[in-house]
């Protein structure tokens, strides 16, 4: 694999129902509220049919690295509500298959969450340093994805709450590394 390519497979598992996750997941727009630790700024730029197909987002990331990612995605498959597959460009390229499996019984349901990433680093620092700090690059990845298991599971408690004192009991989900206020990147 070349220095600056990357194929990451991240699994999550979270109570719940597939619809439920699939409805979160796929809302790109609302992944600023949900995951505000990684993205930062969401714009759809052309909004594509239903569930999302064709649909074209543009986005701000970012993790513990003091850096962003500007991407572009568009929705390039849609197995509602089983998951989509998405196309990126920009800081990074390639592609994204979001996959949503239900699991156990009535009363002990769980949602399978996988990520299928394979992209190439287009972003200067990425590729360039890719050869030597490949593992701290990993790394920050580990890091967005675990924030994103933690920030889904509380986007759903949040979503289920049936009142106001509930609600307020929910933890916010985790914000932006340290990082970003130090070197003002979340503007």
């Amino acid at each position: 694999m070349p220095d600056n390519d990357y194929h990451f497979i991240d699994r999550w598992r979270v109570e719940g129902n597939i619809k439920e996750v699939a409805d979160i997941v796929e809302d790109a727009l609302s992944l600023p509220v949900w995951w505000p630790s990684v993205y930062f700024e969401v714009k759809e730029l052309e909004p594509g049919g239903e569930h999302g197909i064709g649909k074209l987002i543009s986005l701000r990331a970012g993790g513990w690295l003091p850096y962003t990612l500007r991407i572009n995605f568009r929705t390039t498959e849609v197995r509602y509500p089983n998951g989509f597959s998405m196309d990126a460009t920009g800081d990074l390229e390639g592609k994204g298959i979001w996959t949503f499996e239900q699991e156990g019984e009535q009363d002990e349901r769980s949602v399978s969450v996988t990520y299928d990433w394979t992209i190439r680093a287009n972003k200067t620092i990425i590729d360039k340093l890719s050869f030597l700090l490949k593992p701290i690059f990993r790394s920050n990845h580990n890091w967005t994805m675990k924030r994103g298991e933690e920030s889904l599971k509380l986007e759903l408690l949040r979503r289920r709450a049936q009142t106001s004192e509930e609600l307020a009991r929910i933890p916010r989900p985790p914000g932006p590394s340290l990082a970003y206020f130090i070197f003002r990147l979340t503007r």
